[in-house]
Order: structure tokens, then C-alpha cells, then sequence
């Protein structure tokens, strides 16, 4: 597969655990621990999928998700966060975009599951 995958997540084991995941797919993983050293990634390199904490040190992920917007980005959106959503909540972020919105703490094959079937759909 060999994707780009961007994850922006502030808490270190939790980025290095899903370094390692995706790692061991055959991803190319690039990491930020704040929003703005993300939004520089997303700019400098070219994605296909970007991995969102939403509560961040300097923005939050919905800060980010909306200046992705802007930005016009076609990559996939997952939101990985320990807020939870309800299905009508999750519904309305996927109408808006976002490709999935997944609660830690995660089960690593689900995780993998779902992010390895949205990089198919992007192929």
C-alpha cells in the first residue's frame, strides 16, 4: 500500500503506538504533537490520510479539520479521540467529510480494519 499518513496526536504513547500499527502495514507514518507543526506537514507533504486528536495543546482538531477545509485537502480525515459521539453526531461529521470517527482507547485490529479500508477507497 504504501500510503502517507499524517497523525497529530499529543500524547506520546498513543503517537508511537500508532506509528508502530500502521508501520508495520507498510505505511509511511509522519508524526506532530501539535496543530500547527500538522498543518505545516500537510502543507509541505502530500497525504492521503490525516489522523486527528481533537484536543490539542495549540488548536484543536476541529480547529484543523476546518482549515483542512479551507485548504480544499482530498486526503481522508479520522478523528481519534477519547471524546465519545453519538451515531447521529458521527452521521453528521461524515456528511460534512470527516471518513471516520474512532473513541480511544481503540482495539488495534478494528483501528487497523478501518483505516486500511479507507486508504483502499482512496486508492
Amino acid at each position: 500500500m504504501n500510503k502517507i499518513i499524517l497523525h497529530i496526536e499529543d500524547d506520546f504513547d498513543t503517537r508511537e503506538l500508532v506509528k508502530t500499527l500502521l508501520e508495520r502495514e507498510g505505511h509511511n507514518v509522519l508524526s506532530a504533537s501539535e496543530g500547527r507543526e500538522g498543518l505545516r506537514k500537510i502543507i509541505e507533504k502530500k497525504t492521503d490520510l490525516v489522523i486527528l486528536d481533537i484536543m490539542l495543546p495549540d488548536m484543536s482538531g476541529w480547529d484543523i479539520y476546518q482549515r483542512l477545509k479551507e485548504l480544499s485537502y482530498k486526503g481522508k480525515i479520522v478523528f481519534l479521540t477519547i471524546m465519545s459521539a453519538s451515531n447521529g453526531d458521527v452521521a453528521k461529521l461524515r456528511d460534512e467529510g470527516v471518513s471516520d470517527y474512532i473513541q480511544k482507547p481503540f482495539e488495534n485490529k478494528d483501528f487497523l480494519n478501518r483505516i486500511n479500508c479507507l486508504l483502499c477507497e482512496h486508492a
